[in-house]
């Protein structure tokens, strides 16, 4: 790998920590200026040691979790109905900048002892909420270009923090939420809620009973034809996400995809991402849908001529383990759905989307219905055993949604390591920049940082057997 590569990376994550000046991540951040900086390098490195191992950590238990949410759109407004169901949990505030969100998401509770007071008047409200003393626990949903800033704060002010996805989407965000979990012992958990959903969890076992030998390639994605809702006010919020796909051209959504993936690597718990390249294709959707309703909408002239993300990505990623790693991101084009979630080893091979599961032993079939049945009744993990059912009658996604918040408020009472900790929010989220940047730059690799600071090489892999814990009621109206 180049000095340069190396150096350029090093030196945006070290940014973050303040200790030297933000590097562009555009394509006018030419070789010389990024290569000037190599000698500098390793004495700003030196000045930054670990603080604290967030992985595996066990926060004191907190038999009654005080929560608020900020940003109660789609996503939050789903989240207030669903934590309102586990028990345990106090819903302490909710926070938008549009009250009848914030009152339509408290009009969602479905159970008593919930004061929910609602802060709305001020676009800085949530600072309020963060700096409330009888609040535990932080759940973001609002845009992305909130969750890093507000799971500082949040940390800052003593919260656990969990945020919706991307976790950030800058390499120096992602180190502010590193550095700040480690000098708080607050969790930061990215609320990747694909890593519950039940054939990702099966074949998550499967990979640790050494189902599939040694693991030669993942594939992963995010394809999902979302474009007309961009240009919808109603459905984004000033416009946001046709925002962070104006200018920015990589993938910017990679996590669904990657999440469950680097859980079957044992990514930063025995196994670290290296480097990444990624391409992207023109954009052939978007630029030209805003230029036609430029002609007859205001709202719209601004992004007429803009240039606008490609509607295909394509990154691979190398990692130490050796395997190989390939994601897709495309929201824009009329594709079936697919989060592909694919798993190829030396011994078996697992497949889920465009169409349902299936496992194989071989080049010539899939297993049957029987066969596959049989190895479900093996080998789904105890958490899908304990409250897969109830999640699939509550809903969200299929019951991931809901097994992900029940998950997370189970291991926050009894004081337990949560599933996704800090590292993973930062190296998932990650791909993001690190892909615009290989892609300004003619699909040059790129290094992933190394957010554990070295410490992959011990870090345990989290429990999904329900080993302790497990023992959080739901509330069934």
């Amino acid at each position: 790998m180049s000095t340069n590569r190396r150096s350029f990376l090093k030196l945006s994550a070290l940014a973050g920590l303040g200790m030297v000046a933000p590097v562009s991540c555009k394509p006018e951040a030419d070789a010389e200026e990024k290569g000037a900086l190599s000698d500098i390098l390793e004495q700003v490195n030196a000045k930054y040691e670990p603080v604290f191992n967030m992985s595996g950590y066990a926060a004191p238990p907190l038999p009654q979790v005080r929560l608020a949410f900020i940003g109660t759109g789609n996503r939050g407004s789903a989240a207030v109905e669903r934590m309102s169901r586990i028990d345990g949990v106090k819903i302490q505030a909710i926070c938008d900048v549009r009250k009848s969100k914030a009152e339509a998401a408290k009009a969602r509770i479905t159970s008593s002892g919930h004061p929910a007071a609602i802060y709305t008047d001020d676009p800085d409200a949530w600072k309020q909420v963060c700096e409330d003393p009888d609040i535990d626990l932080i759940y973001v949903a609002t845009h992305w270009a909130l969750h890093a800033d507000i799971a500082v704060y949040a940390m800052e002010h003593g919260k656990h923090v969990a945020l919706e996805i991307p976790a950030a989407t800058t390499v120096e965000d992602c180190w502010r939420l590193v550095t700040t979990s480690e000098k708080t012992k607050k969790h930061c958990v990215i609320l990747e809620n694909c890593c519950y959903d039940f054939f990702e969890l099966l074949t998550l076992n499967l990979a640790r009973q050494g189902y599939f030998g040694e693991i030669v390639h993942c594939e992963g994605a995010y394809i999902h034809d979302i474009l007309d809702s961009f240009f919808e006010e109603d459905a984004r919020f000033d416009f946001w996400r046709l925002k962070e796909n104006t200018g920015r051209n990589g993938n910017l959504y990679p996590t669904h995809g990657l999440g469950p993936i680097c859980q079957i690597l044992n990514v930063n718990r025995g196994n670290r991402l290296e480097y990444l390249t990624s391409m992207a294709s023109k954009d052939f959707s978007l630029g030209p849908k805003a230029e036609e309703l430029a002609k007859t909408d205001e709202r719209f002239k601004e992004y007429a001529g803009k240039n606008f993300r490609g509607n295909m990505n394509t990154s691979s990623v190398f990692t130490a383990s050796g395997s190989t790693i390939m994601l897709q991101h495309d929201v824009s084009t009329p594709r079936p759905y697919s989060r592909i979630h694919l798993i190829s080893g030396t011994k078996a091979f697992a497949q889920k989307y465009p169409l349902p599961g299936k496992i194989a032993v071989g080049h010539e079939d899939f297993l049957t219905e029987d066969q596959l049945k049989d190895l479900e009744n093996k080998y789904t993990p105890e958490i899908v055993n304990r409250i897969g059912q109830l999640a699939k009658r509550i809903g969200g996604h299929g019951g991931m949604d809901f097994m992900m918040d029940w998950r997370l408020i189970d291991c926050l009472r009894n004081g337990l390591p949560v599933d996704m900790d800090v590292y993973d929010a930062a190296v998932w989220s990650v791909i993001g920049p690190l892909s615009e940047w290989s892609v300004a730059n003619g699909s040059k690799p790129i290094d992933v940082p190394d957010f554990t600071m070295g410490r992959w090489k011990e870090n345990k892999v989290h429990d999904i057997n329900l080993q302790t814990g497990g023992n959080t009621k739901v509330i069934e109206n």
